[in-house]
């Protein structure tokens, strides 16, 4: 190679390096939250098999956005933290922890819409509200509110609108997350309960 191609090359790689130097360092990852490992106890007494359809939410709710409202400034607008979320949308998760709870209440068994196997119940659960409310600086609280539907093979069965509260320890996401996790369980403790019941109730 000639000494000016070499000049050029050398130049060449110089600028290359010169470009990675000045670009910005990647930021730090965001903190991902599941709900972490199963708690409570799941409610006894499931007899029959049961279909789970997926936990429907809202279009703004679908998403792993964590998502708090100032309430003493603007509350119909959900803001979302940037730096944490779920590892995937909260009505995702819900599912999951739904269909563990209820496996486990009973002999009657779980079953999925992908299963293709029929069954002579369905549950419905659609998730409202899932946000952590700022009542003042430094002050919030964790809101879950779902609609549970109970359905035979051609009618409603039962219904019934839930609703958990937890106040967060710090005004921040981890603490958010902990406090709607907190919330989460205790709506779903109340609507594996009363899903058997509603269940009994109706083959008596």
């Amino acid at each position: 190679m000639k000494p000016c191609a070499l000049g050029f090359a050398a130049f060449a790689l110089l600028v290359a390096c010169a470009g990675c130097s000045l670009s910005p360092p990647a930021g730090p990852a965001a903190a991902q939250y599941d709900f972490g490992p199963p708690s409570g106890s799941a409610a006894q007494g499931l007899r029959q098999s049961l279909l789970i359809y997926d936990v429907s939410a809202p279009a703004w709710l679908d998403s792993p956005s964590i998502y708090y409202r100032l309430a003493y400034q603007d509350a119909a607008r959900p803001q979302a933290y940037a730096d944490s979320r779920w590892v995937t949308s909260p009505a995702e998760l819900f599912t999951v922890r739904l269909r563990g709870r209820l496996a486990a209440s009973g002999k009657g068994g779980v079953v999925h819409p992908a299963d293709g196997t029929r069954a002579s119940y369905a549950l419905r659960v659609e998730l409202d509200e899932f946000t952590q409310v700022f009542d003042a600086p430094g002050k919030s609280r964790a809101v879950v509110r779902l609609r549970a539907s109970v359905l035979g093979t051609r009618a409603l069965i039962a219904q019934r609108a839930f609703s958990v509260e937890r106040e967060v320890s710090t005004p921040d996401a981890e603490g958010g997350v902990r406090a709607l996790i907190a919330a989460s369980d205790e709506a779903l403790d109340r609507v594996v309960a009363w899903t058997v019941a509603s269940l009994k109730d109706e083959i008596k």
